[in-house]
């Protein structure tokens, strides 16, 4: 239940706002809207910030922490794969308010985005009292801690190399079961990520894919998980690695 609400005309009032034991930050506001049973809080809303857009310089691609998912489908600056990742990861009335930077925040355990955005080794900046910093994804997905106090500014991820993705679902339209994303630099390094095997989306080696020890639920088995791991690894690191380009 919001009980404040809060509208900063500035990043160094809403970094203020955020130190509020009971604040929690908003753009889209989809999560918050689709808990009403939470405790009491302060929304810090960031829609009148300028942290929407997103931009390249040919060889890095910046997004805004708040720009919508929906302009990430849209972008043409935006990898191919990660636009398909941003499509599936909502329906179009979700995507239109949903946010890269609360994507981020929320942590979907399956979000097929943040695997993506793990692929592609982004970094996000932080803005905080009177400093910046750049974390990787994987390091804040890993230490939810790290964006206490602070207010995420953007996303950014190299613009060249090859990417693939492919998934498992009950149906096309389902979350997948298992999911896997790669890329390939320019540099020849190649990254691998995945989600339903493990708690959250991760980044996985390649020659450690056999010891994995994926959750079991209704959709399979840890087995199963496990399988379908090898199968969609091999499909996306063989396209991003002698197929075509994505």
């Amino acid at each position: 239940m919001i009980t404040q609400y809060h509208r900063p005309l500035t990043l160094e009032e809403a970094i203020a706002l955020t130190s509020r034991p009971d604040a929690v930050i908003i753009a889209g506001g989809t999560s918050v809207n689709a808990d009403p049973g939470r405790q009491p809080v302060t929304a810090v809303d960031l829609q009148s910030l300028d942290l929407a857009g997103i931009e390249t310089d040919g060889a890095s691609t910046r997004i805004g922490a708040t720009t919508r998912l929906q302009d990430l489908v849209d972008s043409n600056l935006v990898p191919d794969v990660l636009r398909d990742l941003a499509r599936r990861e909502a329906p179009n009335t979700i995507r239109n308010a949903a946010t890269v930077g609360g994507t981020i925040g929320t942590a979907d355990p399956e979000s097929e985005l943040l695997a993506g955005l793990l692929a592609f080794d982004a970094t996000v900046t932080l803005a905080r009292a009177g400093s910046t910093a750049e974390h990787d994804l994987n390091e804040i997905l890993d230490d939810p801690t790290l964006l206490n106090g602070a207010i995420m500014t953007s996303v950014s991820i190299p613009s060249n190399g090859r990417a693939a993705a492919d998934r498992t679902g009950r149906t096309p339209m389902d979350r997948p079961i298992v999911m896997a994303v790669a890329h390939r630099g320019n540099d020849g390094s190649v990254r691998l990520a995945m989600t339903g095997v493990a708690a959250r989306p991760v980044v996985v080696d390649p020659a450690q894919i056999a010891t994995l020890d994926p959750p079991s639920d209704f959709r399979g088995s840890a087995d199963y998980r496990k399988n379908l791991a090898e199968v969609l690894a091999d499909r996306v690191l063989t396209t991003v690695t002698g197929g075509e380009p994505s």
